[in-house]
This record gives C-alpha cells, sequence and structure tokens, in this order.
C-alpha cells in the first residue's frame, strides 16, 4: 500500500473518531462527510494500483511468451 493510500486511510479514521466525539451536530455532519471523502480517495487510489498491478503482469507475461517465441524459432 503506498504512502498516500494510508494517508487517505488514516485521514478517515480521524475523521470518523472526531465525529464520534463531536458534541454539534452540524460538527458531526461535516466530519461525516469529510470521513467519506477521504474514504473515497483511498478506494480509488487502491483500485488504480490493483489495476497497475494487473496491467504490469499481464505486460510481463506478454513480453514472456514473446521472448520464448523469440529463443526458439521454428525450422
Amino acid at each position: 500500500m503506498s504512502a498516500s493510500t494510508q494517508f487517505y486511510l488514516d485521514q478517515a479514521a480521524l475523521c470518523g473518531r472526531n465525529a464520534q466525539t463531536a458534541t454539534l451536530q452540524n460538527q458531526r455532519e461535516v466530519l461525516l462527510k469529510a470521513q467519506a471523502a477521504w474514504q473515497a480517495m483511498a478506494d480509488r487510489a487502491i483500485r488504480t494500483a490493483t489495476e497497475r498491478d494487473r496491467r504490469e503482469d499481464e505486460r510481463r507475461e506478454v513480453a514472456l511468451a514473446t521472448q520464448g517465441n523469440l529463443a526458439c524459432p521454428e525450422t
């Protein structure tokens, strides 16, 4: 997990804790909205990293398959 993803998750958790202790309703609502926004950013970063890793693995497999075909030409 990247540092930015961890930061997003930490901020979401902090907003959640602060929302639980907020005494004013509007303050609680703002903190809950902020928590949702931080969580959405973390979720997006995780999805992006997962997709990037999947594409890199796919490229690596294609490269290995291509190298295997070049190393052993048909006669």
